[in-house]
């Protein structure tokens, strides 16, 4: 039998070794030129490393290889074998369940009807971009398993462009996302994007899945047509078609299938003019979310004992709301009175009511109801959104110096015969 131990160190000579002639256990050895390894003499991982002298230190280097080896083996055996990564196919298994499909409001010139959503809670709750698609007074929302439910808004915040929505199962605990577990991704890192992309997913069929990775963590400095993005705060900048039709409101994860942020509505860079790829980290509403699902977000229903006697009105305090058309008509100012609190205080025309007294006034019809919930001789302290600023006012009725009603009477205009003082001159010949 030839044993051979390639090396490149020529420190001593390596021997084939054959079976003796008698068939006895001892062997003889053939000198053959050859590199061996340290000049060693021992057996090492099938390497059989003779030294023709024999001699102690080839022993001692021997014996010391042989006991690191075994000491590497014990380690390894000690710590177990590594748990391999989930494969695609199985964190897509497990992040499905807790996407859903949301259909509202839309439909025309363009506007999709339908968006993405992620639960998290098993009672029902689902986390959404705040978008025209909620603006109806139930929100259809359809799970991975195909079935249809009806839910409501519970709260909205128009500045980080989130809300809550809520519909009602019985006796089961949904798939769903826990925020307070959720991760946190550096560029580079490789992520998923799941969300209902083009609307493709109308049942029970899987919602799309992307792989991309992170490329950037940088303020959303961006616009839909002429109208700046209300949160400005750091997003993920993902490297994968994710911000399409439909998508807003889906999930980015990780590779093990964590959530790492919400998938933002279609908006274009200020900078480059490009569409832009993005997610909200978790971390940016989190605690927002969380004050939504504790009721502490929304005020309670305004009851007959909760009115005061003399409430105020946006209509005393000289705002003019725009028409109420829609379930939720965004609350844009349609005119302020003049000499009125909201004209001393600097309203205009077109600014949307974002806050009432810390409350989010999310339509016309919850703007009217906030404010009815303050005295008529209160403060009330308002936010508004003006094309990309936030600004905040305090106004006051009481303060304000109101027009009087105006005279609708027609003006008295007196007679007289002669010509109009500033009349044609008179010809030539006449008196």
């Amino acid at each position: 039998m030839r044993l051979h131990c390639g090396n490149n160190m020529n420190i001593s000579k390596c021997y084939n070794t054959k079976p003796a002639s008698d068939g006895s256990e001892g062997c003889r050895a053939e000198e053959r030129p050859h590199r061996a390894p340290f000049g060693c003499c021992g057996k090492v991982k099938g390497w059989l490393l003779l030294s023709p002298s024999g001699s102690l230190r080839g022993r001692v280097v021997a014996a010391t290889i042989v006991w690191l080896l075994v000491t590497i083996s014990f380690a390894q055996a000690q710590s177990g074998t590594p748990t391999p990564s989930p494969s695609l196919v199985e964190v897509a298994r497990q992040v499905q369940p807790k996407i859903v499909k949301l259909y509202g409001t839309g439909g025309v010139r363009g506007l999709e009807a339908y968006q993405s959503g992620v639960l998290i809670s098993g009672k029902g709750h689902v986390l959404t971009v705040w978008s025209y698609v909620l603006d109806a007074d139930e929100v259809t929302v359809v799970l991975d398993d195909g079935r249809h439910f009806m839910a409501r808004l519970v709260a909205s915040d128009p500045l980080l462009e989130v809300a809550v929505l809520k519909f009602d199962v019985e006796h089961e605990d949904l798939p769903h996302f826990e925020l307070s577990a959720s991760g946190k991704a550096i560029p580079g890192e490789r992520v998923l994007a799941f969300s209902n992309l083009f609307g493709i997913a109308v049942g029970d069929e899987p919602v799309s899945m992307l792989h991309g990775v992170v490329s950037a963590i940088a303020p959303l400095e961006a616009r839909r047509g002429a109208f700046a993005s209300n949160y400005r705060g750091n997003v993920y900048v993902v490297d994968a078609a994710a911000n399409n039709p439909g998508a807003g409101g889906g999930a980015l994860t990780d590779s093990q299938g964590r959530l790492l942020g919400m998938l933002g509505k279609e908006l274009r860079s200020n900078v480059s003019g490009t569409w832009l790829n993005y997610a909200l980290p978790v971390d940016a509403f989190e605690s927002t979310v969380q004050d939504m699902l504790a009721g502490r977000f929304t005020p309670a229903d305004l009851t007959d004992a909760d009115r005061p006697e003399h409430p105020l009105s946006l209509a005393a305090l000289g705002i003019v709301l725009v028409p109420d058309v829609l379930s939720r008509t965004p609350p844009y100012i349609d005119r302020v009175l003049p000499n009125s609190a909201a004209e001393a205080a600097g309203l205009r025309q077109d600014d949307l009511l974002l806050l009432i007294e810390t409350q989010v006034a999310n339509s016309c019809r919850e703007a009217h109801r906030l404010v009815e919930r303050l005295d008529q001789d209160a403060t009330c302290r308002v936010a508004v959104l003006r094309e990309d600023q936030f600004l905040e006012f305090t106004l006051s009725a009481a303060s304000a110096k109101m027009p009087s009603r105006p005279n609708t009477e027609p003006p008295i205009v007196p007679a007289v015969d002669s010509a109009p003082v500033n009349g044609p001159p008179p010809q030539a010949g006449e008196k």
